[in-house]
């Protein structure tokens, strides 16, 4: 594509007792005749953990380096300032999806590149499941996929399948199994990966899926090695336990329309198969909780013919007490049990399903956290389904793995029932409850969770730890649970000789693996403890996983891969002086029109984006000034604005910190520009307000290839380059023109500054009466030409130069009857958002127009990349 060829792409993945450890290497030769900009874009499972990448050009490897998050910053930032590209990786959060590097190569330069993730294959429905993104996006002459099985149990069935396979290609995914290995190829032909005989484009487009199980003769599989020991738990043949189970269902406004009719339609195909052991019940909440029955009902075939009927009259309106309904369906649990309606020896299960946040009856999250994890008191699992993007996914998670479940989405799609339906099918056959698997507290140390709520059919339990002594090679294990129709409590023991025999089949694999199974394991469940604990545990466990993360080089949402290459050519430092521009007149056109971007009292940044002509190479975005105002209330005005032109609304956000907090409005690694404010506050605290007003008192403006800063405060200008000073104060009408850099001073008004790329800057001065009793002198900060930054622009007001979009969903009354509250989805996140109103006196500078704009509580939090303070610096340069 546009001269760059990816002629080889290889996925190898080796499978190790349920471990995989995938390398995926692509390579590339630049066939134009000038450099050219190749990316290397992966999707990754989002329970694999990245350990390792590398880039190779012209023979010279740049590794990746694994760190913790704040210092693979820094030193990206370092190697930025010494004039070299790097490629930062990052976890983001709890969705680890996407890996993508981009690198220049000269004209016929060949780029090798070598991404390594890792995860442990969860068995669901009797198989454990593996799935390869598959999209080179051109034509591969060279393109193979390989997995190796190996399997100390034995295999006892394999499987592949594409969903873009066709009918001819499936002729080309070879698969062979006996004993404990299994081999599975794919290598398509160019011609086989053509859409059609003479096409360009490629077929392979899509999930790549292996699926395979283990033979069973016991249902425990132990494997020791090298001081590591893992325990596979997965009996079968097990008498099914009958199941307690209560559907939580919300039946708000919002679910009404498609929404509700997919969730009935998966409630009808549930109860076709509820087995007649089972009892059941459904409990609906809106504005108020209504039920089926008032007790837990068995599912006889009566019974679930009355139960059908019920579900297809279900409708939705009113608001969501989602605490009432949980509470009440806790209750009726509660009361079948005390009264024995249901069997002693039974998996009692509440399922939840909700498409919004609670906003009627008890609605503060945490509280109701509480009042749930309280009124369960580990006797049942819940299970959280949040339907849509409309939810509050991280109170739902909590809430579920403080009482032994877990959350899930349901994508509003046409396949949603099915979702549900599927979701159902996991829980649906419980073999065992309360299932402890207990080892020798005196050998062994750092062990992973090894007490589970519920066995259910077709999954497995696994267990890792560390042995004491890393010499041992035997281990006997006590398993301990509840079953249908007695205790399940039996002895398995791996001995030495059995150790010795594995350890001799296992001599090709790679050796360690059963210590990074329990490095993965043990960084997996840390971190799902870590969602629910707060302060002083909280911080432990991360300190915990951290320590792993970077043992093991994992990318884990607490470290950054850092991969850092030297730039080819030292002339890429030079940038052209920009042409000189009579801007005073500029100016004045713009500063009372859209064209500009603006930080001003309060930290209030206004960033229009405006749509260009397809015709345009890059998108060129705009950004407007308002006249200033120190008069904003102190109660709570937005801080920053981010207008939305496409969708006509604004967001605003506030960001609150104390004077003398240096903030990062803008950092461009590639032109080497950095801005800098560091706050100020009034004369003297304001007693009546609860949040004290902050202004920008300081700016630093710094061109790093350049080796100009320039350090602006409401009384003086100064600008450094190199080793020179020189001086201005406000009382100055100066014009500087310099190799690289343009200054004017408009006395007592504005300074214009334009230096490198052509990305200029305006620092408006606002002087207020100096007998002031609250307020002083500050500054207000305009971009103008954002267009020239580059695309890895970044900082408070940087990353709003490229687009932004969103989406408003179930707006409902909030705590003030003017503002309403929403759910906002913007950058993949579900936000708590309220409208109000943000004064622009563009126009009219003395009483300036209402904009209306979606409030963003928090300092910004999922709207600005990261959290406010890592936009804290240390100092102005």
């Amino acid at each position: 594509v546009n001269g760059m060829e990816i002629y080889s792409m290889k996925i190898d993945s080796k499978v190790t007792s349920r471990f995989a450890h995938n390398v995926i290497t692509s390579r590339a030769v630049n066939r134009g005749n000038v450099p050219k900009e190749v990316f290397f874009d992966v999707e990754l499972p989002k329970t694999a953990f990245i350990t390792n990448f590398s880039m190779t050009i012209d023979g010279v490897t740049y590794p990746g380096t694994i760190k913790e998050k704040e210092a693979a910053k820094k030193q990206y930032e370092k190697a930025v300032s010494r004039g070299q590209t790097a490629g930062l990786v990052k976890a983001s959060g709890r969705k680890t999806e996407k890996f993508t590097v981009s690198v220049n190569i000269k004209a016929a330069s060949t780029v090798t590149f070598e991404l390594t993730y890792e995860e442990l294959l969860k068995r669901q429905f009797g198989k454990y499941e593996m799935f390869i993104k598959v999209k080179p996006k051109q034509l591969v002459k060279d393109f193979e996929i390989e997995v190796d099985i190996f399997e100390p149990q034995g295999i006892a069935e394999l499987e592949a399948e594409g969903t873009f396979i066709t009918n001819e290609l499936q002729n080309t995914i070879k698969k062979t199994f006996s004993g404990k290995k299994g081999h599975i190829s794919f290598k398509p032909t160019l011609d086989q990966q053509r859409t059609c005989a003479n096409c360009s484009e490629s077929v392979l487009d899509g999930d790549f899926t292996v699926r395979y199980d283990v033979k069973r003769t016991t249902p425990d599989n132990l494997q020791i090695v090298n001081g590591y020991f893992v325990h596979f738990f997965a009996p079968t043949n097990l008498p099914k336990l009958s199941k307690n189970i209560i559907f939580v269902l919300d039946t708000s406004g919002s679910m009404s329309g498609r929404e509700i009719e997919q969730t009935k339609e998966a409630l009808l195909k549930i109860l076709d198969d509820i087995k007649e052991d089972d009892f059941f019940n459904f409990i609906l909440f809106d504005s108020e909780i209504s039920t089926w029955k008032e007790t837990l009902i068995k599912a006889t075939p009566e019974n679930l013919d009355e139960a059908r009927k019920f579900v297809q009259h279900i409708s939705a309106q009113g608001l969501t007490n989602l605490h009432g309904g949980l509470m009440r369906g806790i209750d009726i649990l509660n009361a079948a049990h005390e009264e024995n309606l249901v069997p002693k020896r039974s998996a009692s299960i509440i399922i939840m399903l909700t498409d919004g946040q609670p906003n009627v009856g008890i609605s503060n999250t945490h509280e109701i956290e509480k009042a749930v994890k309280k009124a369960i008191d580990g006797r049942y699992t819940l299970y959280n389904l949040g339907f849509g993007s409309g939810v509050d996914y991280g109170f739902l998670e909590r809430m579920a793995l403080e009482n032994k479940g877990l959350a899930r989405r349901i994508y509003p799609d046409s396949d949603a029932a099915l979702q549900l339906q599927g979701f159902y099918d996991e829980v649906s056959n419980p073999m065992l409850i309360d299932v402890e698997l207990n080892y020798p507290e005196n050998e062994i140390s750092d062990l992973t969770t090894n007490s589970f709520k519920h066995f259910y059919d077709g999954s497995e339990i696994v267990v890792a730890g560390r042995f004491v002594d890393s010499n041992q090679n035997h281990l006997s294990v006590d398993v301990r649970g509840e079953g249908a129709h007695n205790a399940l409590s039996y002895t398995a023991e791996q001995g030495a000789e059995q150790t010795a025999q594995a350890f001799q089949e296992q001599q090709y694999i790679f050796g360690e693996y059963i210590e990074r199974l329990w490095a993965y394991l043990t960084i997996e469940q840390l971190l799902e403890k870590r969602i629910t604990a707060t302060g002083e545990e909280k911080e432990n466990l991360t300190a915990q996983a951290l320590a792993l993360s970077l043992l093991y080089k994992f990318v884990t949402p607490l470290t950054s891969m850092v991969v850092t290459k030297p730039e080819e050519n030292d002339n890429e430092e030079g940038i052209a002086d920009k042409p000189t521009e009579v801007l005073n007149m500029y100016l004045q056109n713009l500063l009372y029109k859209p064209g500009m971007c603006v930080v001003y009292e309060k930290l209030l940044l206004i960033v229009k984006l405006i749509s260009i002509k397809i015709s345009f190479t890059s998108p060129l975005y705009h950004t407007y000034a308002s006249a200033p105002t120190w008069y904003t209330s102190v109660d709570g005005d937005p801080h920053f604005i981010i207008s939305v032109p496409q969708k006509k609304d604004a967001i605003c956000f506030n960001i609150n910190e104390n004077p003398g907090i240096i903030l990062n409005l803008i950092n461009d690694p590639v032109t080497g520009i950095t801005v800098n404010g560091e706050l100020i506050g009034d004369k003297r605290p304001n007693s009546d307000a609860k949040i004290q007003n902050s202004y920008f008192g300081k700016l630093g403006i710094a061109n790093k290839h350049l080796d100009i800063k320039l350090t602006v405060t409401p009384e003086m200008i100064t600008i450094q380059n190199g080793d020179e000073k020189t001086g201005f104060t406000w009382l100055d009408s100066v014009t500087l023109q310099q190799a690289g850099l343009t200054l004017i001073i408009n006395r007592k008004k504005n300074l214009v500054l334009s230096m490198g790329s052509g990305a200029s800057f305006v620092v408006v001065l606002h002087q207020v009466w100096k007998k002031h009793p609250l307020h002083q002198d500050f500054l207000g900060l305009y971009t103008l030409k954002s267009h020239k930054l580059s695309e890895q622009t970044h900082g408070l007001l940087g990353q709003f130069f490229r687009p932004i979009d969103f989406t408003i969903l179930e707006i409902h009354p909030g705590s003030d009857p003017k503002k309403p509250d929403a759910t906002m989805i913007v950058k993949n996140n579900e936000l708590t958002v309220t409208r109000g109103w943000q004064k622009d006196y563009r126009r009219d500078p003395v009483h300036g127009v209402d904009i209306p704009c979606w409030f963003v509580h928090d300092n910004g939090a999922g709207l600005i990349d990261g959290v406010h303070t890592d936009y804290i610096v240390s100092s102005l340069f």
